[in-house]
């Protein structure tokens, strides 16, 4: 059996989540939705190295938050799912996004999600989970796709527009 350091459950959740590496694992499934080992160790902002990446997709597997199935149009890759546990994680990474805008020198391009996921509030992240479990665990589509929105808004920063989002 495990031994963690205590019952805490910050304490436990940061046993999982804690290093470096793992929460941007995850952030890239789900707001890139790379789901190959190649398209998250060549995709990645922060350029993170194989052997990282490998260690951390089995811990995330290991840990539940992720599953990895064969890829059927291809015999030796793998497509990596989220679980309902790392969807379970939107409301975390929007507030992390959120605390981040407020108190760090992020990029106008890699914030833009993160910007509209707050204004968006509880039922666009409750939404933006509701197409996660779609894609990831095959439950029915949303009329509305959160994640093309968000995409849309990323790309129209990214081409110089300055309309997008409102003012903070």
């Amino acid at each position: 059996m495990d031994q963690h350091r205590s019952g805490c459950p910050i304490n436990l959740t940061l046993e999982i989540l804690g290093d470096g590496w793992s929460l941007i694992v995850i952030r890239d499934v789900m707001f890139g939705n790379r789901r190959h080992f190649r398209e998250l160790l060549g995709q990645s902002e922060e350029g993170i190295a194989s052997n990282i990446l490998s260690a951390r997709l089995k811990r995330l597997l290991a840990e539940g938050l992720l599953v990895k199935h064969p890829d059927p149009t291809h015999r030796q890759k793998s497509i990596y799912s989220l679980t309902e546990a790392a969807i379970q994680l939107v409301p975390l990474l929007v507030q992390m996004g959120a605390w981040g805008r407020r108190h760090t020198p992020v990029s106008r391009e890699l914030s833009i999600r993160a910007q509209l996921l707050e204004e968006g509030g509880a039922q666009m992240s409750a939404d933006f989970m509701d197409e996660l479990r779609h894609i990831h665990l095959g439950a029915p589509a949303p009329e509305k796709s959160v994640l093309a929105g968000l995409q849309d808004a990323y790309l129209r920063v990214v081409a110089g527009q300055t309309d997008v989002g409102t003012t903070s």
